[in-house]
């Protein structure tokens, strides 16, 4: 169903409603919304299968808006095809506790299918969302229904495509072959700061196809037909991914059209009436007012929409009935019902003391027997990671039914594309590299966390304890970096035991989770995985009455217990608490926290291989921290380890100075 004129007048009355937002916000970007508006309006009327009735429907197709800062263009759309947005919500645009945030914020918009604004990372989300729906389609579909057949689509910038993490996504993607991607490039050759001419000369179609993308061009940003045929024909290219690059003009209409002034700044009142005399809007409408033909039109667009669902929950019914036990599966994993776990099962696994990333390693490995939902992989460590679940298969554009995903040393992109296989549904992500590499992912984590996604960050070689590697390899501020994103869980466990209640919490946890782990052995005596469940807990008391409190983390618990024997020895009665997670220790009533580091007990010392920062939230005023506040040295793990003071007998000191200082 195609009315040209009525689609003509939608396409003014999103860019009427983007810019009359922006104004009132005083605050925003208006030069996406006016010029990319015909290629998202052909796209979401005409190409893409969604249903605003139902935002949630499994086999819909996916939009990113991977340039973010656009945001009241997609607002403009959920509004006018009905997604529940309001006149009121977009007059409140950018403002406290509206709807309408200044970027795209998944969760908190329906429609929103992931938080964007930071360049490159929505498209690269995008592809781990079609990475999802290759694996599922492989997966559950059968000749005679295919009840996951839908496509993901982006709609970036210059901005988007000069960033570091689209282009790692792009490479995959293609090798990947993910024929269900389609990208609109909105390419209007203006960034802040002025001409693309500045800083981005390259011949954008030809790097994308020699990563192996189907690369189409629409010479006119306002040229639907053209658009519409770009589109279809991307539809049938399902051996690779498309690029279609719209050639557009920022603030299109508008007295700035062309100008780098356009992009993140309102047009002023004057030119906003100017913009919509140009445009054919009628001056004499309120702001946020749209016609009521065009809001019938489009809700005959919206029914239309919801024809799609309706034919998919005949098919889906027709393969539920024929695939009962499949359904079910599926079923539970869209609803995160496919694993139950026993910890007293996990903690079998578990055979012996060894390095915490060889027991993690074992335990990926058990919650792959209980659910084939695992779907993820290693930037190229996967050996030195332990991620390979044995038996299991790769993923790849020829065995799209595999698990282990192969990212390639592609970290960024890693756990950006994890986030979007997570938002997808059905599929549990987890990503791995070294703890020092985490430098790369924090863009990415920053997101899984402020969408309380539920990636699991596996960051192996978590110390000096690397070793001969070098300061280049061995993390020192990482741990605090970590610990400062909110909604992060961080865990680095002290021995085996420690190791399965932290992959315990973290299979359970609805946010993101980030396991520390060690290339070193570590003994687990004295621990327990059921105590750790509360992110620290007392490993020996001290006595009724102990005379300083010992804590520590991972590798360093063991060498704070032997110096909790030295102490003895000399009649000084030490408690050694072991600090799985600070998060989780935090979560924890008062009664319990206080149970373990009894707040009369003031002679503190606390014990981690990385920057002291993190700890003096416990040991306060009168304790001690032995960190690491400087980078660490090329040489064998134990000699770093003494050489950096991480021996029982200065751990032991430490405890006699504070007492003499009491004294």
């Amino acid at each position: 169903m195609r009315n040209r004129r009525m689609d003509d007048r939608a396409v003014t009355a999103i860019r009427a409603l983007s810019i009359d937002a922006i104004e009132k916000a005083k605050s925003g970007h208006p030069g996406l919304p006016l010029g990319a508006a015909p290629m998202a309006y052909e796209l979401w009327a005409h190409h893409m299968r969604h249903n605003p009735a139902n935002p949630n429907w499994m086999n819909r197709d996916r939009f990113v808006l991977s340039a973010g800062h656009g945001s009241m263009l997609l607002y403009s759309l959920l509004y006018l095809f009905g997604y529940g947005l309001t006149t009121e919500d977009l007059a409140s645009f950018r403002q406290w506790d509206s709807r309408t945030p200044g970027h795209p914020e998944y969760g908190h918009t329906i429609g929103v299918e992931t938080t964007t604004g930071p360049l490159g990372q929505g498209f690269a989300a995008a592809c781990g969302m079609a990475m999802a729906e290759a694996h599922l389609a492989a997966r559950f579909n059968t000749p005679e229904h295919k009840i996951i057949d839908h496509r993901t689509y982006v709609l970036c910038g210059d901005g988007d495509l000069m960033e570091g993490v689209a282009s790692e996504a792009a490479s995959l993607a293609g090798t990947l072959k993910l024929g269900k991607l389609i990208v609109l490039y909105d390419d209007n050759e203006i960034t802040i700061e002025g001409s693309t001419e500045l800083a981005f000369r390259e011949n954008v179609s030809a790097r994308f196809e020699a990563y192996g993308w189907h690369v189409l061009e629409v010479p006119n940003g306002n040229d639907r037909d053209a658009i519409s045929r770009a589109l279809t024909e991307a539809k049938t290219r399902e051996d690779r991914p498309s690029l279609i690059r719209i050639r557009t003009k920022i603030g299109y209409g508008s007295p700035k059209e062309g100008s780098a002034s356009s992009h993140g700044a309102p047009l002023g009142e004057e030119n906003v009436v100017k913009t919509k005399q140009v445009l054919g809007w009628p001056t004499e409408l309120a702001p946020f007012e749209v016609p009521e033909d065009i809001k019938a039109y489009l809700s005959q667009v919206s029914e239309r929409l919801a024809l799609d669902e309706e034919t998919w929950n005949e098919l889906y019914d027709s393969w539920a009935s024929a695939n009962a036990e499949c359904a079910e599966l599926l079923e539970r994993a869209l609803e995160r019902r496919d694993l139950t776990l026993d910890l007293d099962e996990m903690l079998t696994v578990l055979d012996r003391d060894e390095a915490t990333r060889a027991s993690s390693g074992k335990i990926l490995n058990y919650a792959a027997g209980k659910t084939p939902f695992l779907f993820g992989g290693s930037a190229d460590l996967a050996p030195s990671n332990n991620t390979t679940i044995k038996g299991g298969e790769s993923f790849s554009a020829e065995n799209p039914t595999g698990q282990t995903i192969h990212f390639g040393i592609r970290e960024f992109a890693m756990a950006a594309m994890a986030n979007g296989i997570a938002q997808h549904g059905a599929l549990r992500p987890y990503v791995a590299t070294f703890l020092v590499f985490s430098d790369y992912l924090k863009g990415a984590i920053r997101l899984s966390a402020l969408m309380n996604q539920p990636v699991i960050y596996i960051l192996t070689h978590d110390s000096i304890g690397v070793g001969e590697d070098g300061p280049t390899h061995q993390p020192i501020e990482h741990l605090l970096m970590l610990r400062s994103i909110p909604g992060l869980n961080v865990y680095r466990p002290a021995g085996r035991f420690e190791t399965a209640a932290a992959w315990y919490m973290a299979l359970m946890n609805d946010g993101p989770s980030a396991l520390i782990l060690s290339r070193q052995n570590i003994s687990s005596k004295e621990t327990s995985a059921y105590d750790a469940l509360h992110g620290a807990y007392v490993v020996r008391d001290g006595g009724k009455t102990p005379d300083v409190l010992l804590m520590a983390s991972g590798s360093e618990l063991p060498v704070t217990l032997a110096a909790a024997d030295i102490l003895k020895e000399e009649g000084i009665q030490a408690r050694v608490v072991s600090v799985l997670s600070m998060e989780v220790f935090e979560e924890q009533d008062t009664a319990y926290k206080e149970s373990v580091m009894p707040p009369a007990l003031r002679k503190r010392v606390a014990v981690e291989a990385g920057t002291t920062l993190s700890w003096h939230r416990y040991t306060g005023l009168d304790g001690k921290v032995i960190g690491i506040d400087r980078f660490g040295a090329s040489a064998p793990g134990n000699v770093l380890f003494e050489k950096f003071g991480f021996t029982a007998p200065r751990i032991a000191e430490s405890a006699r100075e504070l007492l003499a200082g009491a004294d």
